[in-house]
């Protein structure tokens, strides 16, 4: 019989309960400016590696979370702007970036590998 081991998640904040999007949030917020990461490296890190669309769903309600999340700086395994779309306009999300001297061309970060920020080596 396999034992069954619980998911590990980061909880930076030490609550005992919290929500997958809230987490999604504490890893999002600390990629650093000029960096990328993927949908699938946060759910990854938060034990879930499967869970890469949940990710996605998260970063799409992201806008009212408090403290902001910097949904931006989450693309997708090729380092497209795949989430662009829920931005205010479809431009926004390539703007921040470019603000943090991230290259896009065609919807895709440039340098994407070189650029990858892996929270799963950063925050474990």
């Amino acid at each position: 019989m396999i034992k069954k081991e619980k998911l590990k998640t980061v909880r930076p904040s030490g609550k005992q309960e919290e929500s997958f999007f809230e987490l999604v949030y504490q890893v999002a917020r600390q990629i650093p400016k000029g960096r990328v990461t993927s949908y699938g490296a946060i759910a990854a890190c938060l034990g879930t590696r499967l869970s890469a669309r949940m990710v996605g769903w998260a970063m799409n309600s992201a806008g009212n979370a408090k403290p902001k999340v910097p949904a931006h700086r989450v693309v997708n395994r090729n380092g497209m702007l795949t989430g662009q779309h829920h931005f205010a306009t479809p431009e926004l999300m390539q703007q921040l970036l470019e603000k943090e001297g991230v290259k896009v061309k065609n919807d895709a970060v440039v340098d994407f590998k070189k650029l990858f920020w892996n929270p799963g080596e950063e925050l474990l």
